[in-house]
């Protein structure tokens, strides 16, 4: 099937490595070009190597701190100078801290919104501008299977995600006008290093590791974790011509393991 993403441009953020990295992989995979950021510049660096070498695809490393409003703007205007505008935007970022309300500062709920919300509301507004130019655009926000059902012990993202699936279904009707779609999806348990540090390349897990991997895994009713490309391959779909269709929806991708009906 083609995707129709050759030449678009996307901007994929927390792209390091991970639920983002996978995300850019698939985007480059379909000819689109690139611009990725991350706060770690050596991580990002070799992210860049790592999906130009397998895609021959454009790619653009910028980095940047998606708390910080500063570094959000400096995205996008790279993204635009470098490559001429911007057709699709994947809003990501790491969560917020692991920890149950009792044990939860107000300082930890600030930084919770800015990385959640206002990572979110920053860098929509800024890339707006750009797709109404074109009338035409993508917007998939990486959330969380929080948006659906709590998690135990991370009741940070309990509390802000689910507040991005609102304001998604408020901005749809008037993006929708200018041939501009927004979707979330909603991750479950992926092998990615928010598990354990090195198990996205392969490294061998600890005894301790594997036993916590495997009562994980027994809980989702495939029997595994997701693989990080399954996700990069929804979005890239999502960011397509194909998906014109499909907006103000909200796609969990989790192994089957939310029991909501919605």
């Amino acid at each position: 099937m083609d995707l129709g993403l050759t030449e678009k441009v996307a901007i994929v953020a927390a792209a390091s490595k991970g639920l983002g990295k996978a995300c850019a992989l698939a985007l480059a995979r379909e000819g689109a070009r690139v611009t990725i950021c991350a706060r770690n510049e050596a991580e990002l660096a070799a992210a860049e190597a790592h999906v130009r070498g397998a895609t021959g695809a454009d790619v653009l490393a910028v980095p940047a701190d998606v708390s910080s409003a500063a570094d959000i703007h400096a995205v996008v205007e790279a993204t635009a100078e470098r490559f001429g505008g911007i057709d699709i935007l994947v809003n990501n970022s790491g969560g917020p801290r692991i920890g149950s309300f009792g044990n939860l500062t107000d300082e930890d709920w600030r930084q919770a919104f800015e990385v959640v919300t206002l990572n979110f509301v920053r860098f929509v507004r800024d890339v707006l501008p750009y797709m109404r130019a074109r009338h035409w655009g993508r917007i998939i926000g990486v959330q969380s299977s929080s948006v659906k059902q709590p998690v135990t012990n991370i009741d940070l993202s309990n509390g802000t995600r689910p507040g991005i699936a609102g304001l998604m279904k408020a901005l749809m009707p008037d993006l929708a006008s200018d041939g501009i779609t927004i979707n979330l999806v909603l991750p479950g348990s992926f092998r990615t290093a928010r598990l354990s540090p090195g198990i996205e390349d392969g490294a061998p897990a600890s005894p301790e590791l594997q036993e916590r991997l495997k009562s994980l895994a027994e809980r989702i009713p495939v029997g595994r974790l997701g693989e990080p490309i399954e996700l990069g391959d929804l979005v890239a779909f999502l960011a397509s011509e194909r998906a014109a269709y499909i907006t103000g929806a909200v796609y969990q991708i989790d192994g089957g393991i939310i029991a909501s009906n919605l």
